[in-house]
């Protein structure tokens, strides 16, 4: 049987597409930009009008899952159906993701965050299902935006 064929998320922007690469690449380890292809000439064709010098294709890497995206314009946005979970190791690991990608205060909840482009994450621990066993950690963490490891083991 021949090798699965990978899945990329695509990520849509309206045109920080570059801007989001390079801001991830910075967040994440092991990451790096692996192409970027610009839409060509607007004389070209009628929908590339205000694209010239845009990226129609981006591919990136952030700690080993791959994603393309490209600027598309206001046509489509971001909104919570889909989020990116973000298993943290400890406490520090989910307060440095926390600090770079938690931008929109009023999307905060019980571990979601969204960030400064409009996509949603989920900075959790990477053991929360058994920080979830009793009613009361459940009780907290319904309570918390940012996930706090000690409040969920001492509830």
């Amino acid at each position: 049987m021949a090798d699965p064929t990978p899945i990329k998320p695509c990520l849509w922007f309206v045109d920080q597409a570059r801007e989001a690469m390079d801001y991830y690449v910075s967040v994440f380890p092991n990451s790096r930009i692996t192409g970027i292809t610009e839409y060509p000439d607007e004389k070209l064709d009628e929908h590339f009008t205000g694209m010239a010098g845009k990226v129609i294709n981006g591919e990136f890497t952030l700690n080993g899952v791959d994603f393309v995206c490209l600027d598309g314009g206001p046509l489509f946005t971001f909104n919570e159906a889909v989020s990116f979970v973000v298993s943290c190791a400890d406490q520090a690991e989910i307060d440095h993701y926390w600090a770079a990608l938690s931008h929109v205060p009023e999307a905060e909840q019980c571990g979601w965050c969204k960030d400064k482009f409009g996509v949603s994450w989920q900075i959790i621990p990477a053991h929360m299902g058994d920080l979830m066993q009793r009613p009361e950690q459940v009780q907290v963490m319904m309570g918390q935006k940012k996930i706090v490891i000690a409040d969920l083991e001492n509830a």
